[in-house]
């Protein structure tokens, strides 16, 4: 076999798993941010790209100079192509790829709420400078980390603990989605709440790429066969026993096996693997699935849930924590007999870890590998998105955030052409106030439509019909709660008044959005007056501006509830 087309077509497998992030992102987040998160990882590619060629890759795997801390820049592409192309193309290739991997992690994280303009700064950062410097530590063969006998094969630490890191970095300084976290204002405690990725089918098609791409990240570098077997062995076996392990955890935990995090324990077993795929054996790649399983979900918990750092897809968890895991899983778990790959496939690794007969000293020169890659990573990325923002600004407005991404960042209305997009009742916090659930203005009653109504049972009953737009929904609905209204049927559409719509452009033609999303509330009253009601949905949505809404106030001849008979005054009281 010519392992070097394999190494091309293992790079190629690494370049695929960008899909694959791209689906597990866009299926673990809302529907209404799709395209933003599709861009977002077409750009980390496409920007890493460029600023690896003109920088990157001779800053990793140049000649080593200040000890081995950075490669010295040549720039040997542009001026000596038909030599450099000898020596680096595959090279260049191959790292570019893993670059873009360590770039891609941290979109899922900070979704749903980064300015794109501020994303596409971050990921041309990390790609120019932070990735390649640590990365050449422990893979250019002059790198400090390297000489020194740190084992990072596929990158547990050197890509997804940096991503992890610099995810981490990156939501909690963005700060929450709009309702992810709500305190109650009596003990001022915080809680978690939940919001569902719109498709967990894309999800898994983004997990099984994923795994499947891995058999290249982790393969590719294998110079014979016996290695490359063992790598697909052990990068089988550990995903999969942490898949099942994260699954009965959840099941025991929670009553039922959680979906989500059992695709999330796929990838962290994946990410635990990669360093010590070639220096551990079936039984160790099994502990090392195991290990991720249980840890994975603990991660995702005490990040959401104790620390408040909001990662949408878990990417911290999975990348971050696992990948320090798997970085000192070399120095535990390392069998110095199983096949050298980087050998011809009759000497073996001599790699041996603590419980394999090797002592410590493995063991100590992969936690300060780890160590001296995660202060680079922290002290780097902290100043990278400070920097971001203060000069750019980092979240878009709360306004473009419940609207979605996809038009304000786009001019996208849709991901899913011809789907309706359903609207969200989420309240967000500003300074600790319910700020949407606040109203702007206060209306007097005298500015409010006098309806007639006793109050009594026989009393006429009234419709009132409230279209406004999506944003204001969390706000009305706890205002309308507020004068004991408990019950309302709420509908997504499509509609334009005078304003019609802005004009956007796709693929470069104008496009007419006439048609802009609302929501339309339905309420039957008798028991509440209805001047009280107008009064309050006008408090409540009054802005100013063009498009708080309308009030429609019909008749209603009669109501019968269908369960009892009952009618009239009777069927619209609660049992």
């Amino acid at each position: 076999m010519d392992f070097s087309i394999w190494f091309l077509m293992g790079a190629a497998l690494v370049f695929f798993m960008q899909g694959g992030f791209a689906m597990v992102e866009t299926g673990f987040t809302r529907a209404k941010n799709a395209g933003n998160i599709i861009m977002k990882n077409l750009m980390d590619f496409c920007i890493g790209t460029v600023v690896f060629a003109f920088l990157g890759f001779s800053l990793m795997m140049g000649e080593s100079a200040l000890f081995g801390l950075i490669g010295k820049p040549d720039w040997q592409i542009f001026t000596n192509f038909s030599e450099w192309i000898e020596v680096n193309g595959s090279s260049f290739v191959f790292n570019l790829v893993f670059c873009a991997t360590a770039a891609t992690i941290v979109s899922g994280s900070m979704a749903e709420r980064t300015k794109f303009s501020a994303y596409c700064l971050y990921s041309a950062v990390i790609s120019l400078v932070v990735y390649p410097i640590e990365a050449g530590w422990v893979w250019n063969p002059g790198g400090w980390l390297a000489t020194r006998g740190y084992i990072d094969f596929a990158g547990s630490s050197a890509i997804h603990m940096v991503g992890g890191i610099t995810a981490f970095i990156g939501a909690a300084i963005l700060g929450p989605r709009i309702g992810k976290y709500v305190t109650d204002k009596k003990t001022g405690k915080k809680t978690a709440k939940a919001i569902p990725g719109h498709s967990i089918t894309l999800g898994a098609l983004g997990c099984f790429i994923l795994w499947f791409g891995w058999y290249g990240f982790n393969g590719a570098a294998a110079t014979n066969i016996s290695s490359l077997g063992h790598i697909f062995l052990t990068t089988t076996l550990a995903p999969g026993f942490a898949t099942v392990t994260t699954m009965l955890f959840t099941w025991i935990k929670n009553g039922k096996p959680d979906v989500s995090m059992s695709l999330n324990g796929a990838l962290a077993g994946l990410v635990a693997i990669t360093a010590p795929c070639g220096y551990v054996d079936a039984g160790g790649s099994m502990i090392i699935g195991i290990v991720a399983g249980f840890l994975v979900v603990a991660a995702v918990e005490v990040i959401d849930m104790k620390l408040h750092v909001d990662d949408p897809v878990g990417a911290v968890a999975v990348h971050g924590v696992n990948g320090v895991w798997g970085a000192l899983a070399v120095g535990f778990l390392g069998n110095p007999n199983v096949p050298d790959p980087f050998g011809d496939g009759t000497v073996t690794t001599g790699v041996a870890g603590l419980f394999y007969g090797g002592g410590f000293g493995q063991l100590w020169t992969q936690f300060y590998g780890v160590l001296a890659i995660a202060a680079w990573t922290i002290v780097t990325m902290t100043i990278v998105f400070k920097i971001i923002k203060s000069v750019n600004g980092l979240r878009v407005t709360a306004e473009e955030e419940v609207m979605g991404l996809d038009l304000p960042e786009h001019g996208l209305p849709s991901s899913y052409g011809g789907f309706m997009m359903i609207p969200e009742a989420i309240g967000y916090e500003t300074g600790g106030a319910d700020a949407s659930a606040s109203p702007v203005v206060k209306v007097p009653e005298s500015a409010a439509v006098k309806v007639t109504n006793l109050s009594t049972p026989g009393a006429k009953m009234t419709k009132v019909t409230i279209v406004t737009n999506q944003n204001r929904l969390a706000g009305l609905q706890a205002a309308l709660e507020s004068i004991g209204i408990t019950g309302m049927t709420v509908t997504n559409v499509l509609g334009y008044g005078m304003q019609r719509g802005q004009t956007e452009v796709y693929r470069g033609v104008k496009v007419e959005t006439k048609l802009l999303p609302k929501v339309q509330l339905d309420i039957v009253i008798c028991k509440v007056p209805t001047d009280t009601l107008v009064s309050t949905v006008k408090a409540a949505l009054y802005t100013g501006n063009v498009g708080d809404g309308k009030i429609f106030i019909y008749d209603v001849e009669n109501v019968i509830k269908v369960r009892t008979g009952e009618e009239g005054y009777d069927a619209l009281q609660d049992d």
